[in-house]
């Protein structure tokens, strides 16, 4: 994908099935070599374990763009009900920097938008798509030396 497309008529998000879970998992472990190992976190077998022990594909979209799988992401409820976890957002390498990430977070806020409550999520230290969040109005409540725990409140959820 060399030329920008228009995410908003080209992408589809689509219901995850059980049987999705092992190309998702390799997706993830694809996306998140380059920033895990710049940290010094690399491990190719708990990369996707990690995924498949929160993988829940009732809450989990496909994306795809022109009818070609591009990534994944999740909105669920958190554990304790007051609101909701963004994760499992992941695309591929040649998707990546062509509005795809911004027009796939953006519905899925306006999912999250039917139900306000804030949105919490977490991003790699380093990692590029903090700049996507951070535009979208996340904050930075948390950080270690590994994640940036981010939440974007209700009043700052998109409108339809």
């Amino acid at each position: 994908m060399t030329e920008r497309m228009n995410p908003s008529s080209d992408i589809q998000l689509l219901p995850a099935q059980p049987d999705d879970a092992r190309r998702l998992a390799e997706l993830r472990a694809e996306a998140l070599f380059d920033s895990l190992s710049r940290l010094g976190r690399y491990n190719e077998q708990r990369v996707r374990e990690r995924f498949y022990g929160s993988y829940d594909p009732q809450y989990t979209k496909i994306v795809e763009v022109g009818g070609r799988f591009t990534g994944c992401v999740a909105l669920k409820p958190d554990a304790q009900g007051e609101g909701w976890l963004l994760e499992h957002f992941y695309l591929s390498r040649d998707s990546r920097g062509h509005g795809v990430g911004a027009e796939v977070l953006r519905r899925m806020l306006l999912l999250a938008a039917e139900d306000p409550r804030p949105v919490r999520l977490n991003v790699l230290q380093g990692s590029a798509a903090r700049r996507l969040y951070a535009r979208f109005g996340f904050e930075t409540e948390s950080e270690d030396g590994i994640d940036v725990y981010m939440v974007l409140h209700p009043l700052l959820l998109p409108t339809a």
